[in-house]
């Protein structure tokens, strides 16, 4: 699952494996995190943005975020954590809910009101676009982790975003392939700047956060396919 100014500050490498139909994820120094396994350099954000990627079962490629909380989707993606904090992935199904929904909210971050919003507003979207957008809200460990991928089938036209203040920035981001190839690498960075950082949600809440990114996201994801495309966060 593929999920760059790199804003990390994980003072360790550690490569993490996906299993079937998921994303080898990791964090790497300073601030990016990459879906391939093989080593990639932190100064590789000056490489193309269509550069071809490894195989693997999700067809993502390496994507770099400008995000103090990528070590969360590392975690949550079978992860292991930096500086020994943590170093077994996180696999908690029973912490999914029983029926299907695209928005995850483990944390209590949002009220019932706000949950049906973003749920219709990411069905709108899929049914526009065909972009799968699902939301997980959580305070690390307590997530379901690993076991979303087959929860939400995620596939190379899935945004999985993770909303965890744990590490500072809550705006985290995992980017299938396919929305790779639409969506410039520098829109994630601008909007986890923007609607991410610890002093606009810790002003304005997490719920606050979570909503703007949610628009955000479907805003850019609507947008002709151009040199232009997401080049402003809403």
């Amino acid at each position: 699952m593929a999920h760059s100014q790199y804003l990390l500050h994980t003072p360790s490498l550690s490569s993490l494996t996906c299993a079937t139909h998921s994303v080898p994820v990791r964090t790497l120094p300073p601030k990016t995190l990459s879906c391939r396994l093989s080593s990639y350099p932190a100064s590789s954000s000056s490489s193309s943005h269509n550069s071809t990627s490894n195989s693997t079962p999700w067809h993502s490629k390496p994507l770099h975020f400008a995000l103090n909380g990528a070590l969360s989707l590392g975690l949550l993606f079978g992860g292991i954590g930096v500086a020994e904090a943590a170093k077994v992935g996180v696999n908690k199904p029973e912490l999914l809910p029983k029926d299907f929904t695209t928005v995850i909210d483990v944390a209590g971050f949002l009220s019932d009101g706000q949950e049906k919003r973003l749920t219709e507003e990411i069905a709108a979207l899929e049914a526009d676009t065909g972009f799968k957008l699902r939301v997980l809200a959580q305070n690390y460990p307590d997530t379901p982790g690993l076991a979303v991928k087959d929860f939400w089938q995620v596939d190379d036209r899935t945004v999985v975003f993770v909303a965890d203040p744990t590490f500072g920035n809550i705006l985290n981001f995992n980017v299938g392939a396919s929305v790779d190839l639409d969506v410039p690498r520098s829109f994630w960075n601008r909007l986890a700047g923007k609607y991410g950082n610890i002093f606009y949600w810790k002003e304005k809440g997490e719920d606050a956060s979570i909503e703007a990114a949610v628009m955000a996201i479907s805003s850019c994801l609507r947008e002709p396919v151009g040199p232009n495309n997401c080049s402003e966060v809403n």
